[in-house]
């Protein structure tokens, strides 16, 4: 299976400054992710794995209710820090 990569020029009226990277997500959609995963408490892991799969299928990637709930588990024991979140998502992300 392919990641689907999508190259992103940041400019820096974006006040973000003049990088060009290559990423699957932007900083700005792990951080709306991660405020809805804090704020629901993530506390029911089969609700934030249905929230990282909703994440995940709008965004035109697939990926098991398995995959998805241990991801959760590996990103809860790092306070869901975003550079965690960044990479569980990138290896969960599956051309759907």
């Amino acid at each position: 299976m392919q990641l689907c990569k999508m190259s992103m020029t940041l400019r820096e009226e974006d006040g973000l400054g003049s990088t060009d990277m290559t990423e699957i997500f932007t900083t700005t959609e792990l951080t709306r992710l991660r405020s809805d995963l804090i704020q629901g408490g993530m506390l029911d892991s089969r609700e934030a794995a249905e929230v990282l799969q909703l994440f995940l299928n709008g965004r035109g990637f697939g990926v098991s209710p398995e995959a998805a709930r241990d991801a959760v588990g590996r990103v809860t024991q790092v306070n869901c820090a975003l550079p965690a979140l960044r990479a569980e998502l990138e290896n969960l992300a599956l051309v759907a």
